[in-house]
């Protein structure tokens, strides 16, 4: 069977529904699974053994040069030819919608009362109703794993294997691994200014652990909030890193911290240790908490249709609290 999964953006999302792939190959191993993907995205995906293919595409580049949709489509349609048995689109987009259409007509989606954008339904033949509100790990699963005839449940989920890979990473990335000292990595970004903890309580924290704290950027904006923890602490930070061997730099750290966003959620498909802080997001639907995984909330009443990005609340987030969570994770007595 040929199985064709649209997951395009962002790094959480796509993590989100990576966990499914390991219960599908259970469930059926000589399953051929094709996913398509962004391309500024692909690297989460790779070296995953439970894909067979990645294809990228670059409907971002649509935004910059109109014409660029018919360089798209052409390769979409070169895809076709692949002859999908199902195509499931986890997106729930209207582009990933119609990307899922160029590629054949068996497809699986979201019903229009279980996304965003409704209309994308439409472009569906089998239409599955999953609430928006509801977990979206689970969401992911369950989107996933119904057209397959079976069921992947939250208890399968909280027992995952890790599931991201990675190979020839920079090398660079161990020089800033201590073997004698716990290792702290603080994602201080993320996709909107009101999703960032604030970078004086992150000073704080640092300036009280006395362990090796690694302060990840991602872009010049983060870059230049990242110089000013590690000026005013004893953070370090890290040189700019792909995709790639930030997979193969959170699996050898001791505990993420940081907020809702790409990074903290690798930590949780790796089963690394980690504290999210969620201020205008849901933290019941973004992840699960784990023996290891925890969370922190803002008192933001948070309605997952409709986001607040003027909400700052994250910052109300107690250093306190996150200095203790993570010293109760750090030093936890083992039997």
């Amino acid at each position: 069977m040929k199985l064709a999964i649209i997951k395009l953006s962002a790094m959480g999302d796509i993590i989100h529904a990576m966990v499914a792939l390991q219960y599908i190959k259970k469930h059926n191993a000589n399953i051929k699974i094709d996913w398509f993907v962004e391309e500024s995205f692909a690297q989460v995906l790779e070296y995953n053994k439970d894909i067979n293919n990645i294809y990228k595409i670059n409907l971002k580049s649509i935004k910059k040069n109109k014409k660029e949709i018919f360089n798209q489509i052409k390769k979409i349609k070169k895809y076709s030819k692949n002859s999908y048995d199902l195509i499931i689109d986890a997106q729930g987009l209207i582009k990933s919608a119609f990307v899922a259409r160029i590629l054949g007509k068996n497809i699986v989606g979201f019903d229009q009362n279980s996304i965003r954008e409704g209309f994308a339904s439409f472009l569906y033949k089998h239409k599955i109703n999953i609430s928006y509100c509801s977990n979206a790990i689970l969401r992911n699963a369950k989107i996933l794993s119904i057209p397959l005839n079976f069921n992947i449940s939250k208890e399968d989920i909280l027992e995952k294997k890790a599931f991201l890979f990675y190979k020839n990473e920079d090398s660079l990335i161990y020089d800033y691994i201590k073997k004698d000292t716990k290792n702290v990595l603080f994602v201080i970004g993320a996709s909107w200014d009101s999703k960032i903890y604030s970078k004086e309580k992150f000073v704080n924290i640092i300036n009280s652990l006395n362990e090796n704290c690694l302060v990840l950027f991602g872009n010049v904006k983060e870059k230049e909030i990242a110089k000013h923890i590690v000026q005013n602490s004893k953070g370090i930070l890290l040189p700019m890193l792909d995709i790639n061997s930030l997979k193969a730099l959170i699996s050898k750290v001791d505990l993420v911290i940081g907020g809702d966003t790409g990074p903290t959620h690798m930590a949780w498909a790796l089963n690394i240790a980690s504290i999210v802080l969620f201020g205008n997001t849901p933290a019941n639907r973004n992840t699960y908490q784990t023996k290891k995984n925890k969370i922190l909330e803002s008192n933001s009443k948070v309605d997952a249709l409709k986001l607040d990005k003027n909400d700052f609340s994250i910052s109300e987030i107690k250093e306190e609290d996150i200095l203790s969570l993570a010293k109760d994770i750090l030093y936890e007595k083992k039997d």
